[in-house]
């Protein structure tokens, strides 16, 4: 981001949480702010770059006249509280968060750029910013684009990172991964595969069979389907029965 919207610095240990919920903390420990300020700092955070003062008064007070959510737009900058002032450059054209603002999201990004790529994998943290929606139960419809569009960013890099640890021999990062991703959407027929890839390599058949036997269950009782033939063909051998056969 350009530094020609303001040059303040962020108060040292500050950081902006919107994955599993909101939270604003410093080095002193959370911070409250006011609703309205919670949803500037969240939009912003989401967006990661700076943003049109008109953009952002229409998505914050989307049911108000253009004037009059600019107006808002002005009182909730005046207003915020000390903590948060230095982490926003406010601007005559634009707002955005201040270069150093710390955002889990954008983290959780950077780790699934890194998976992507080339190069050694994320840290164990990683799994963990890779394990939480963003900013659950808001219903904006900012929040529920960028929510789906993370998601399925997220349970790709998870599945990618079952398969990176698996092929290393790190069993226990694999499953972690693998588990995460199923967490993330129990009908993921992909995630459930790469997690009986991992019981099949770590010489857990009864694992693995389990693991099958749960998703069966659940896109039957869901979905009213039958397991395709590529995660049954997974334990055919164990079920003691073809790949394509059986009820």
């Amino acid at each position: 981001m350009s530094n020609r919207l303001g040059t303040a610095p962020v108060a040292a240990g500050a950081s902006i949480n919107v994955l599993g919920g909101f939270a604003l903390t410093a080095e002193c420990g959370p911070v409250a702010v006011p609703a309205t300020a919670e949803r500037l700092l969240a939009y912003l955070a989401l967006v990661g770059k700076p943003v049109r003062r008109q953009q952002l008064a229409g998505a914050l007070w989307l049911e108000s006249p253009d004037d009059r959510a600019s107006a808002s737009l002005r009182s909730t900058l005046w207003r915020l509280p000390d903590p948060v002032r230095p982490l926003i450059k406010a601007g005559a054209t634009h707002v955005a968060l201040a270069d150093d603002a710390h955002v889990d999201l954008w983290r959780a990004e950077a780790s699934i750029r890194q998976v992507g790529a080339a190069g050694d994998l994320p840290d164990e943290d990683a799994l963990g910013l890779l394990d939480q929606d963003v900013l659950p139960g808001w219903g904006d419809d900012w929040v529920l684009l960028e929510r789906e569009r993370h998601r399925q960013r997220r349970l790709h890099a998870l599945e990618r990172l079952c398969v990176l640890h698996r092929d290393s021999g790190r069993f226990d990062l694999a499953l972690r991964a693998g588990l995460a991703a199923v967490s993330g959407e129990p009908l993921r027929e992909s995630a459930h595969r790469r997690v009986i890839e991992v019981h099949l390599a770590e010489g857990n058949p009864g694992e693995a069979l389990r693991q099958y036997e749960l998703f069966r269950r659940l896109v039957r009782s869901e979905l009213g389907l039958s397991p395709s033939p590529a995660i049954r063909s997974l334990v055919a051998g164990l079920l003691g029965r073809p790949a394509d056969g059986g009820r």
